[in-house]
């Protein structure tokens, strides 16, 4: 089942299931997805089957609200605050060469490793464990909380000391933490972990300030597993025009790890297990137009589609207002 979340045109969140006639039927009952979760857990159905369960509504027209921009992410928090966004990298067969070619210094000889290649190299070793058990930690890091999801079709703000706008298609686990402080995955969906990819190749230990950006994921929240291979395009048009475009692979098939071992690693920490809390957790990719020489500027747009998960993930880049220098501090 592949749902979303949408205000109408009254201004009232829903949420709804996508269906393949271009319609969307209102899910009845509750205004949120996190409310939709909330009950499936506590009835002890998955979030397709409580969908089922409370009814089906009014239906709207999918386009329109895409192009209104009336559609949300497909899971967030009435409080920001208790939304984590997060993620893992070098976790795609792929993604070592991609991240060596911003890390690569000079070695002395056919020994020498850099930091990406070893993570990875890791991870190929003993990034699938067998089933419960737990295999080799990957590479991890915080992006956020819910002030910096971006909802599909709206532009992500660029901050002013920004060196870089560089889309990530990956696909991103949603969570939420259940009241016996036990996370419930409700499912998947595309996004754009969008980060600075000048920063970070400044030097690797910038990493965790280059992922301090905002995101997007969705529009769509695809219940059940994730297919074991995923593919998927990933383009940026400037003026209307493709100017780079590149296909782009996940699930477990192309990974070096499980999601099971991803998820382990995250959810492992007792912090993280905040009955209630919500947590967007981004798998990684190997594909970046950044990599491939390619400079973004105000105004271009990312869009990124994978047939598995409906309709695509679009969104521009915005400098302005919204990313101003922040304020001195000031002493009291």
């Amino acid at each position: 089942m592949r749902l979303i979340q949408f205000e109408t045109t009254a201004g009232e969140r829903r949420v709804g299931v996508v269906r393949d006639n271009g319609l969307v039927a209102e899910v009845g009952g509750v205004a949120s997805m996190h409310e939709l979760a909330t009950r499936a857990i506590a009835a002890g159905r998955g979030l397709a089957a409580q969908a089922e369960f409370q009814g089906h509504g009014a239906l709207h027209g999918y386009a329109a609200m895409l192009d209104e921009l009336r559609v949300l992410a497909p899971l967030d928090h009435p409080d920001p605050a208790h939304l984590l966004v997060t993620g893992t990298g070098l976790t795609h067969l792929g993604s070592a060469a991609t991240r060596d070619k911003m890390h690569q210094k000079a070695q002395q000889d056919e020994t020498e490793m850099t930091d990406s290649m070893r993570i990875f190299k890791w991870g190929v070793d003993g990034g699938k464990p067998a089933p419960g058990k737990a295999g080799v930690q990957p590479e991890w890091f915080y992006k956020g909380d819910g002030g910096t999801v971006v909802r599909p079709g709206q532009p992500f703000p660029v901050p002013a000391f920004a060196e870089d706008a560089g889309e990530e298609p990956e696909i991103a686990g949603l969570y939420l933490i259940g009241q016996d402080g036990q996370p419930y995955r409700l499912g998947y969906a595309i996004g754009n972990e969008f980060s600075d990819h000048v920063t970070e190749r400044k030097n690797y230990l910038y990493l965790a300030h280059s992922k301090l950006r905002f995101c997007s994921y969705g529009p769509e929240l695809r219940t059940g597993e994730l297919p074991r291979h995923v593919a998927g395009t990933s383009r940026l048009r400037r003026e209307g025009r493709v100017i780079w475009q590149k296909e782009f692979v996940s699930g477990e098939n192309n990974m070096c790890h499980t999601l099971e071992n991803l998820e382990y690693h995250h959810f492992k920490y007792a912090q993280f297990l905040r009955p209630g809390d919500v947590h967007v957790h981004f798998f990684g990719t190997a594909t970046l137009s950044f990599a491939d020489g390619v400079q973004t500027q105000q105004g271009d747009e990312f869009e990124i589609e994978a047939a598995d998960f409906g309709a695509p993930l679009i969104n521009g880049i915005a400098r302005g207002p919204a990313g101003a220098a922040p304020a001195a501090v000031r002493p009291l």
